[in-house]
């Protein structure tokens, strides 16, 4: 009798009629985009509607995705984690954007990436090539390194955005410098541990993997399929911690963190002994890095480390997050399937998690429900 009157409080407990986002999601497993998914609709305040969807796989007696399932949630790693930890350092007064990245890594100091700022890498405009395939050279994470600390200029610094892993991997190279700790463990002392967000983390220990939707089954390198450990080639090689890549986390997790964004960085803290609510950035902090960068000279939808609202002419798929989300909005996709935005505006956050990759990359479907999924929801929850 108390468990039927829980479910039956959690089913009730949602004002909105989320049923017409359902059919999308489910159309998507229907047609082959994904085997599971994750949503999360919210606010500030509250969760306004929560569902799992599908399996771990598309085999018959496949795993069903609970609450409790975790993603690996591939470029997401670069705002959650890479660039969080920027906004906490920088807010800390550790460093200036403008600050030359080669003031703090020198090797990285040559063949015209001398004058290469912070701010250049959270903008993308650095003039590194968008995407090396690392692993069909290298082995080993100091080859890698050497291999970006060497590397030459794709396009010259300020003169386009051009999104690049390099650049990420290269933050998390700084927050280690600055900070004298591991990426990871400086992500979970003072991101992850703060917000209870207990199923997110870098390299997870093989207790958790169960929990893990397996993505790629990968039959060109490490000829095995890939179920807790990062899908990312490069993040792999690097010990499966880098700036670009290589967190697992689930949307009860992100709606932790998101929720804090649209707080103005506030936060309970059930382990405070004085004040419950604490503060993970200022709002002043917040409002810098995910607001559209406009002191540049090309057209640009980037913010710091974030991207905001695409312009729709900028490629040739819709836009991810959706063309009715406001233009003050900011969030991030991950190769693996995974999304999460902000409309500012509206105060909605959507978090959609997918492990699209599965069995193989070769799967786009995922390009037009993400952004039905978002413009559903915000036609629902904006009334």
């Amino acid at each position: 009798m108390i468990i039927i009157l829980m479910i039956t409080f959690r089913f009730n407990a949602y004002s909105y009629d989320f049923s017409a986002v359902d059919d999308i999601v489910s159309g998507g497993i229907i047609n082959n985009a994904f085997p599971g998914a994750q949503l999360l609709i919210g606010n500030k305040d509250d969760i306004l509607y929560s569902k799992c969807y599908g399996n771990y796989t598309y085999d018959e007696f496949s795993r069903t995705v609970t609450d409790e399932s975790v993603f690996d949630l591939a470029s997401i790693t670069k705002v959650v984690a890479t660039t969080s930890a920027i906004m906490k350092l920088y807010e800390q007064q550790k460093f200036n954007l403008t600050d030359k990245v080669s003031a703090y890594i020198p090797e990285f100091g040559n063949n015209g990436k001398e004058d290469i700022t912070i701010l250049n890498l959270l903008l993308h405009n650095s003039g590194l090539i968008a995407f090396v395939p690392f692993y069909k050279t290298y082995s080993t994470k100091g080859e890698v390194l050497e291999a970006i600390y060497n590397i030459g200029l794709d396009y010259p610094v300020n003169t386009k955005s051009i999104y690049s892993d390099l650049n990420a991997v290269m933050l998390g190279l700084l927050v280690e410098k600055i900070s004298g700790m591991d990426l990871n463990e400086y992500c979970k002392q003072n991101i992850f541990i703060p917000l209870d967000m207990h199923s997110t983390m870098f390299v997870p220990e093989d207790k958790y993997k169960e929990r893990i939707l397996p993505t790629e089954m990968d039959n060109y390198w490490r000829m095995r399929l890939l179920q807790g450990e990062v899908h990312d080639e490069t993040t792999s090689i690097l010990g499966g911690i880098s700036g670009n890549a290589g967190l697992f986390s689930n949307a009860t997790d992100l709606y932790k963190f998101m929720r804090v964004m649209l707080n103005n960085g506030e936060y309970y803290n059930p382990y405070s002994r004085g004040l419950k609510e604490e503060k993970l950035f200022s709002p002043e902090i917040i409002s810098l890095f995910t607001t559209k960068y406009t002191d540049v000279a090309y057209e640009n939808s980037r913010a710091l480390g974030w991207d905001t609202k695409p312009q729709q002419n900028s490629s040739k798929y819709r836009i991810p997050c959706g063309e009715l989300i406001s233009e003050n909005c900011f969030g991030h996709t991950g190769y693996t399937g995974t999304s999460i935005w902000c409309d500012k505006d509206r105060g909605l956050i959507i978090i959609f998690l997918t492990n699209r990759v599965y069995p193989s990359r070769e799967n786009y479907g995922i390009r037009d429900i993400r952004p039905e999924i978002h413009n559903a929801a915000i036609q629902i929850a904006a009334g």
